[in-house]
């Protein structure tokens, strides 16, 4: 999740990626989140397991900010919002 292209970055983890990225969208929870206006899609993988999930993540959240930004960039140069595309 982010804010703007090159803006501030979430990384997280869930089961039901559609109903987590409308729940940052309307800024139900509080939290980092919500603090920082994060409410665009711009990066998720789909993996087999919650276990590779978290694995997953806890390998991206160590990694430096301009390695997640070639990561982003690879699949989304412009920073579009997926969210559309993950609710068809």
């Amino acid at each position: 999740m982010s804010n703007r292209k090159n803006g501030t970055l979430y990384i997280g983890v869930t089961t039901d990626l559609t109903k987590r990225v409308y729940e940052h969208k309307k800024q139900f929870v509080d939290g980092f989140t919500k603090k920082y206006g994060l409410k665009y899609l711009v990066y998720y993988e789909l993996l087999d397991s919650i276990e590779v999930a978290i694995q997953r993540e806890k390998q991206l959240k160590k990694w430096n900010r301009a390695w997640k930004i070639e990561l982003i960039e690879k699949i989304n140069p412009n920073w579009r919002d997926l969210y559309e595309d993950i609710v068809k």
